[in-house]
């Protein structure tokens, strides 16, 4: 499966110095709990141009001890995801709602309301055309009409900003056979809708 890339007609440096302003911003952020907790901020990684965006629900302690989102065991399976979708470096980017661990890896709704305006800010600039959420907190933080995980994974769904394509979270397939069968199937949905299937956003 191929995602083909196309030429992006926005200034890369412009949109680089306006990045890493707010990528300062946010591992600086003093504006709840969490930093007092977190070994440092958890940002982005990926392409600044991406015609993918991953965004899952919070860092865990790989990511909190790297500064880097998805590089524990659930990064290991959306990388894994990603080859098998042949998508480039310069295809995708990854991040989360939640820009530093909350403790135990309980997901903090109040921390995510607070993060908000800066997940907003990295959309704004990264204008991917295509956002797939990692699990729950993620899909109806961005599209709160949406219908159960179970439900909504593996079809395309209109939004705001593009086209948003619900998954399980990575760590859900590590958990079940069960939810690991879903998690390849709708990777390969995913595959076939990028590849151009008939298959409309509901």
């Amino acid at each position: 499966m191929t995602f083909r890339s196309q030429e992006d007609p926005r200034d890369p440096s412009a949109t680089r110095r306006v990045w890493e302003q707010l990528s300062e911003e946010i591992r600086s952020c003093q504006k709840c709990p969490l930093h007092a907790t977190r070994t440092q901020a958890v940002v982005y990684r990926g392409s600044l141009s991406p015609r993918l965006l991953f965004v899952g629900e919070a860092p865990g302690a790989a990511e909190d001890r790297v500064g880097r989102p998805f590089v524990g065991r659930s990064g290991q399976r959306l990388d894994a995801a990603v080859a098998h979708l042949g998508l480039s470096e310069s295809d995708y980017g990854v991040l989360n709602l939640l820009k530093c661990r909350p403790p135990e890896n309980r997901f903090d709704r109040a921390a995510a309301r607070t993060c908000r305006p800066y997940l907003d800010r990295q959309i704004e600039l990264l204008s991917p055309p295509v956002t797939v959420t990692l699990g729950s907190p993620a899909l109806h933080a961005l599209a709160p009409e949406a219908p159960a995980m179970l439900q909504a994974a593996g079809s395309p769904r209109k939004w705001e900003h593009g086209a948003l394509f619900p998954l399980i979270h990575p760590a859900a397939a590590l958990r079940s056979r069960r939810l690991a069968d879903r998690w390849t199937h709708d990777i390969d949905a995913l595959g076939r809708w990028l590849a151009g299937s008939p298959a409309q956003p509901v």
